[in-house]
């Protein structure tokens, strides 16, 4: 059983490389965005209440995000593990992900942080953006959006940190690359690359 989280900043690939990363494992890459659009979706009455945050543009409460993750983790399709992508985001949520692990028995094996040099996240960002036609996304507003993303999740990496688990993978080169790092880095210290 394989339980992870992958945490990186706008632009690092985070998305691409859950997918890779959970695919060799074997486990679902579980993201808070989808759980938001499963539950929107379908009309639950979490979507609902995540909705009204949501269309204002704004965080999704921790009571709720925990609920809705609460829940998705009691799929069958977890069982063999999971790789949890853009959460937890805050320390209230680390307590929370520890409830739900303790109460099933388990805990967290490790937490990927892809690290990315700002000028290199700056570029690809600035790619994007041109490739997609959006003109909002400047380099003063996606440096704005890193500094945000690094005081957001600065005390969960900490946090994770002191247990010892955090693996630091370098975000830069090739996506192959990147995917064979980070799992060489997993797979070192679940005690299965020694």
């Amino acid at each position: 059983m394989t339980r992870l989280i992958i945490m990186g900043p706008p632009g690092s690939g985070k998305g691409t490389q859950a997918g890779h990363i959970a695919g060799h494992f074997g486990i679902p890459a579980i993201s808070t965005g989808d759980i938001f659009r499963a539950h929107v979706g379908g009309n639950t009455e979490l979507g609902a209440e995540a909705s009204k945050y949501m269309d204002h543009g704004e965080f999704v409460p921790d009571h709720l995000t925990n609920a809705m993750v609460r829940l998705r983790l009691g799929n069958s399709d977890v069982r063999p593990g999971f790789l949890l992508d853009g959460y937890p985001r805050t320390t209230a949520q680390i307590e929370a992900l520890d409830g739900i692990l303790a109460g099933a028995g388990q805990q967290l094996d490790a937490v990927v942080e892809l690290a990315v040099d700002d000028d290199e996240l700056v570029a690809r960002m600035l790619r994007r953006a041109q490739d997609q036609g959006r003109s909002d996304d400047t380099a003063p507003v996606i440096r704005r959006r890193l500094e945000l993303y690094r005081n957001e999740t600065r005390a969960v990496v900490e946090r994770y940190a002191e247990r010892g688990i955090v693996l630091a993978v370098d975000g830069s080169g090739r996506r192959e690359e990147i995917t064979a790092k980070a799992i060489a880095a997993i797979e070192s210290a679940l005690g299965k690359g020694l």
